[in-house]
């Protein structure tokens, strides 16, 4: 039997490459607050729901604070819990 020579294969791309960009809490020192609904619109979008951390840009701490205070709100009735359409 003729085996054919063999091509080394190429290795499978292992996830995302990390950014470098940082945190805009981070870099900015801001707080996230439920106090502050007009700065926690920033990261929702239209339908009223939180954006992931891949748009939003946060760090997984800030995203895990964002997330909490943006519920707190919502509790308050400063931020509403959906949006029609």
């Amino acid at each position: 039997m003729n085996k054919m020579p063999t091509t080394p294969r190429k290795e499978a791309p292992r996830g995302r490459a990390k950014s470098r960009t940082e945190c805009k809490v981070c870099e900015h020192d801001l707080m996230l607050t439920y106090k502050q609904p007009d700065e926690l619109k920033r990261y929702m979008n239209k339908l009223g729901k939180i954006l992931p951390r891949r748009a939003s840009r946060l760090c997984a701490k800030h995203q895990r604070q964002l997330s909490r205070e943006v519920k707190r709100a919502r509790k308050m009735a400063l931020l509403p819990y959906e949006v029609e359409p």
